[in-house]
């Protein structure tokens, strides 16, 4: 469906871009074979340079796609790869042999009377453009302008200021007002390290870029607005992954007053789903989103992020080893994963056996237990002599096996501890076994996580937005362990990536101040690192609610690419820097002077 749509808003946007002046008289997008006989001007870069004995071609490169020239050597001086030109000449008829299937303009070219450069090339070219995404990334990035004329990265950019729009034209239909919030903003503990930014005015204090409009939103809530949104960027000094970008990211929040949990994923669904069924390279669309709440999701899945795309699941059966003889089973957490049989069964051969012992030992287990269902309906493996015949037939029920299937165990004294292993596991077997279909999209919401966690000390820690509001609000913060208390918390996972964070705010001033207490802090904190949410609180505050999605990793799911750098125009590299600028980097003394600061 994507690919479609692509060559018609591209013709539409050559028409109106055209702009005919001394520089050209037609973009690639609109020569067609009713062109031939007439004598026109192109510009671009010059792709490539071709010698046919004698006969030179060149390959001209615009933003909309590529022509073929034919060009005397003698208008060839000092033109070297990737100079940007401007060509006049007749278009003619290629001949039936010589037509391109691949490019737009396959059956015509150009025969150049006369070449104009109008943007030398003057040192050798770092790398070919065309292959750019084959040379290192700090070389990408340091020449970043040449990496995004390879037409993969343009294509990147062009999806996502298509996304973006397409967003954008979906919340305002659903009656959502896009506004805008600070970018200096006041250092608030959230979650992430804050990037700082001295005072010249204000000697000794210090702005903060804002991590995320949290309180902004929130605020806009309060005054009176019904529906917001803002496509954000969202700044967090934190290390990059494949997943995040280093210093800065891009997200879409939105923010609804007099709402409920329902009613933003009602909305959240609506919008994501008509995304996907856009711009999906394969057409494929979301089915039905289910909901999964926390627990669910760490038991069956091992992770809060689950990649739905792979159908192995988690079973608990710490129950039938609290009296176990085999001491590494007994009174531990116990999770087990079943891997059907598969034709020839790879996965039970020796050595894919080993090769997921040696991954587990990679990952800190100790060790990878399994059995396997011999045709007599028996176990073979190194666990089989540890089992007894109530707790085989009891495990064979509970993991639904069957003859040729094989169950491995991972069994840890951490509950948690478990659940990330036996999650690492379910998602390597998937990977090796190629279980997962890669042009499929699977999304789920998880629910209900807990409000609290523990700390390194053991004392209740907010296990995600402080904002949110607790399961049960002011009765469960006083009358629950802090630990049984879940939040109206809720993440959307989309292929395993979280796509999107949200939560029911807490409005209500008094169950902010006793949430905080339990974490640690005084009315007297809440008052000086809140102050605005707190005061805004006392005014009338309407329940709101809201989430938003990370732009540039949904760009990353729709392209199909590992690395959500490929997705933008100019990040910093996995070290947090900008090579082509070289950013961070040194300031005069007369700067540092001027903000009051002095480096140690």
């Amino acid at each position: 469906m994507f690919n479609q749509n692509e060559s018609k808003q591209e013709l539409r946007c050559g028409e109106l871009c055209s702009m005919a002046n001394k520089y050209r008289t037609k973009t690639t997008a609109m020569l067609t074979n009713e062109n031939v006989g007439e004598t026109l001007r192109v510009a671009g870069w010059v792709e490539t340079i071709r010698d046919h004995g004698g006969i030179m071609f060149i390959d001209l490169r615009d933003h909309y796609g590529v022509v073929q020239i034919v060009v005397k050597d003698t208008l060839l001086e000092n033109v070297r790869r990737e100079s940007t030109v401007s060509i006049s000449g007749e278009v003619t008829k290629r001949s039936p042999e010589t037509f391109n299937p691949k490019i737009s303009t396959g059956e015509i070219e150009i025969v150049a009377e006369s070449l104009d450069i109008l943007g030398q090339v003057y040192e050798n070219l770092p790398f070919e453009p065309s292959a750019s995404r084959e040379t290192g990334e700090d070389v990408r990035l340091k020449y970043r302008f040449l990496d995004l004329r390879n037409k993969t990265m343009q294509d990147a950019l062009i999806l996502r200021s298509k996304v973006i729009s397409y967003m954008r034209e979906s919340m305002n239909g659903m009656g959502f007002l896009e506004m805008q919030t600070p970018i200096l903003s006041a250092s608030s503990p959230e979650g992430a390290r804050d990037f700082l930014i001295p005072s010249r005015k204000h000697h000794g204090k210090f702005y903060a870029l804002p991590q995320a409009p949290q309180i902004f939103k929130q605020l806009l809530m309060v005054s009176g607005f019904e529906r917001y949104y803002q496509v954000a960027p969202c700044f967090r000094d934190e290390d990059a992954r494949a997943d995040r970008t280093a210093g800065e990211f891009y997200q879409l929040d939105l923010e609804m007053a007099f709402a409920e949990q329902e009613n933003v994923f009602e909305v959240g669904e609506s919008l994501i789903k008509s995304v996907i069924g856009t711009f999906s390279k394969t057409g494929k669309g979301l089915e039905d989103i289910p909901k999964i709440t926390f627990a669910d999701a760490l038991l069956k899945y091992g992770t809060d992020k689950p990649d739905l795309r792979n159908p192995l699941l988690i079973v608990d059966i710490s129950d039938l080893f609290v009296n176990s003889d085999f001491k590494p089973f007994a009174n531990k957490t116990v999770r087990a994963l079943r891997i059907p049989k598969m034709g020839e069964n790879p996965i039970a051969s020796k050595s894919f056996f080993k090769s997921m012992e040696d991954f587990a030992l990679s990952i800190g287990m100790k060790g990878l237990g399994y059995v396997k269902v011999e045709q007599d309906g028996g176990y073979a493996g190194p666990i089989d002599k540890f089992l007894t015949d109530e707790s085989r037939e009891a495990i064979r029920e509970r993991a639904g096996l069957q003859v040729g299937d094989v169950l491995y165990f991972v069994a840890e004294s951490d509950e948690t501890v478990a659940a990330k292993y036996a999650g690492q596991i379910r998602a390597e077997i998937a990977e090796r076994l190629g279980l997962i279909d890669k042009d499929d999209f699977k999304a789920c919401w998880i629910t209900d996580f807990p409000f609290y966690e523990r700390d390194d000390s053991g004392k209740a820690a907010f296990g995600h937005n402080p904002f949110s509001m607790p399961q049960g609000e002011l009765d469960a913060l006083n009358n629950k362990d802090p630990f049984e208390i879940l939040a109206y918390q809720y993440d959307f996972v989309l292929n395993g990536v979280e796509l999107a964070s949200g939560a029911v705010r807490n409005h209500n001033p008094d169950i902010m101040v006793k949430a905080f207490e339990i974490a640690g802090f005084s009315e007297e904190d809440v008052k000086n690192k809140f102050g605005a949410l707190y005061s805004a609180f006392r005014f009338g505050a309407p329940p709101h609610a809201g989430m938003a999605f990370g732009v540039d990793r949904l760009l990353m799911l729709l392209l199909g690419e590992e690395n959500v750098r490929e997705t933008i125009a100019f990040p910093l590299n996995s070290n947090a820097q900008d090579v082509m600028l070289g950013a961070p980097g040194e300031v005069s003394e007369l700067q540092l002077r001027e903000t009051h600061i002095k480096i140690r």
